[in-house]
Order: C-alpha cells, then structure tokens, then sequence
C-alpha cells in the first residue's frame, strides 16, 4: 500500500510497502512501470497515466496524480476505444497500449515567462454572481493558477512537483506536464453528450471516439436537454449574461445583468453556444469540481477541454444528448 508522505525538507516521497520511497520528481515520473494495487495519495505511476491520457485526448479532467472518478471514466473510455474490457482500472494490457501512444517524456521542464507573472490578475473575486458583476475582468487570481491551468495541472500538484520554488518570478525554472495534445483531429462528425455517464464525446463518421471529455451535466431542477441540436458559433474569453427567469439558487436580484470575461467567469473561456435557446457548452473557474457537481442545464468542462473542443467544432456540428439519468441537486453551478 502507498502511503502519502509529505516530508519537511520539501521532498515529497511515496512509501511503496516496504520497497523504499520515491521522489515525485521528473526522473521518477518519466520512469514509472505499471504496479499492481490501488495506490492512495499521490502516485507517480498514476500522474503518469494520467498525463498520457490527457495527451490522448481521453481526458482526466485535472490532473492531480491521484484515483479519482474522471481518471476512471478516461481509462475505461480509453479502454473501450482500443477493444479492452472497459473496467476504468489499470491493467497491464491498458498500461502497455497506454505507453505506445506517446514516448515523449511527460514531465518536462519550463521556464516561467513574463508574460505568466505580469496578470492583470484577479485577486479578489466574489462568491455572490451579482457581486461578480461589478469587476471589471474575472482574470486568475494568482501567477501559480494561471500556471496550473495552462498544464492541467491542480495548484496543489504544481508546488509538489516544485517544492520550496515561488511562481511570481519570470526565469523560474519549473517541472510541469508536457500534455502535447497536438493539433486538433480533422473529420469531426458530431458530439455526444452522454448525461448519465457525464461524458462529453467526439465522434468521427464512423462512430470512432476522437476526444473525450468529462463533464458536469445538468441537474433534476435543471436537466439538460434531450435529442439532437447543432452548435451555432464559438465564443472565446466570452461574457455571461445572466437573465432573472433563469432563477438561479443563490442569485437575489430580479434584474439582468452581465460579468466580463476572463477564466474565472461562470462559464469559463470558452462558450459553445448551440441552437437550443440558452444552452452551451463550456468552460469553468473550478476544474477540479467537473463530473463531481451539477450544472444549471448547461454542458460544463475544464476550460482546457472547452477550449479543445471549440477548436474541432464549426457551426453545424451536430450535438446529440442521450442517456438520461436522474440526479440528485447538492450543489449548482452555470
């Protein structure tokens, strides 16, 4: 059993029962071999495949290095779509067809830019989407979230991988994820939005899965739609406007209203607006909360899945919702 330490000297270990401890660094990430046993805490085998499937486009939603229910749904998508048992664990099998998809390095080093560290950053934003309102941008509150979001990456896993090394100084060297998803896949057919299994997937004319994404879908109070649609444009770094017959939990005002754009907006970076009145998908300030909470009708992902998205679809693709599955409501968000 893998047990978590979290030494003081700023190395951060893994006890693997009895066979001694490993770095969570570069090398030892780099090197990780397929390990039978369910790990706990942070895994390097774990961050590994975690990161390959990201690279694959089966995503994991935030990498975190850790099990987690979207690193199930990305393996056992993964698994589905190269013809083994789709289970959502790591096999030797998947391993080995996991390991052939890419032999590049999956962490690498990175020199922090001026650009990083320079903002204009957020540093407040308001819990209340009224509230929100009132700023003028809804930009990252910190140069380490705009870094963690650009890798995927939870900020929790970024200072682990870089123990004791700050994020506001450009030339700062640091370990993150290589995702190199590459350019986006060509011959987009449609989108599938499975409600149930709280997938978002891509489809070729065959059927084929070319990307696929987990999601926050809808809730009992207010459930995605059903049957077919079409995507209507893409917006990046959009607005949201917010209108009061939408009655959203939370929100006291009867007025319209508009917050301003940026990655801490409710709807993210990116908003693909589709022919269902009021309906879209898109991104969200909170990665690490997607397939683990409801939407308000809408189809939420990470903002780097959104954005990938955006970049395969044109108007007219076709977005098909299936699979319906009733939920219970603990939290909303747009």
């Amino acid at each position: 059993m893998i047990r978590f330490l979290l030494v003081l000297a700023a190395t951060l270990a893994l006890a693997c029962g009895g066979t001694g401890a490993a770095k969570l660094d570069l090398t030892t990430v780099n090197q990780a071999q397929f390990a039978a046993g369910e790990p706990k805490g942070v895994d390097p085998t774990v961050l590994k495949a975690q990161i390959l499937l990201d690279r694959a486009r089966f995503s994991p939603g935030l990498i975190d290095g850790s099990l987690s229910a979207n690193f199930a749904k990305a393996v056992g998508a993964f698994q589905a779509a190269n013809g083994l048992p789709p289970d959502g664990k790591l096999t030797p099998e998947t391993w080995s067809k996991l390991m052939a998809t890419s032999t590049d390095p999956v962490l690498v080093t990175y020199e922090v830019t001026r650009k990083d560290v320079r903002g204009p950053f957020t540093r407040r934003i308001p819990a209340r989407m009224e509230r929100m309102a009132r700023l003028r941008r809804l930009g990252y509150r910190t140069a380490a979230e705009r870094l963690a979001e650009r890798f995927h990456i939870s900020e929790q896993l970024l200072r682990m991988l870089n123990p004791g090394i700050g994020f506001r100084k450009a030339g700062t060297t640091l370990v993150v994820p290589d995702i190199g998803r590459g350019d986006p896949p060509a011959g987009v057919a449609g989108i599938e939005v499975d409600k149930g299994a709280r997938l978002v997937r891509v489809l070729d004319p065959s059927g084929k899965w070319l990307a696929v994404y987990p999601a926050s879908i809808g809730s009992d109070e207010n459930p995605a739609p059903s049957g077919m649609a079409e995507v209507k444009r893409v917006v990046r770094n959009p607005t949201y406007h917010y209108d009061p017959d939408f009655a959203f939990k939370g929100v006291k005002t009867k007025r319209p209203f508009t917050i301003a754009a940026g990655p801490n907006n409710p709807v993210g970076s990116v908003w693909i607006d589709l022919s269902i009145e009021s309906y879209g998908i898109h991104g969200t300030p909170e990665p690490g909360k997607i397939g683990t909470t409801f939407s308000h009708g809408c189809i939420r992902l990470t903002n780097w899945d959104a954005e990938d998205l955006g970049s395969m679809v044109q108007p007219g693709t076709k977005v098909e919702f299936k699979n319906e599955t009733a939920h219970t409501v603990d939290e909303l968000a747009p």
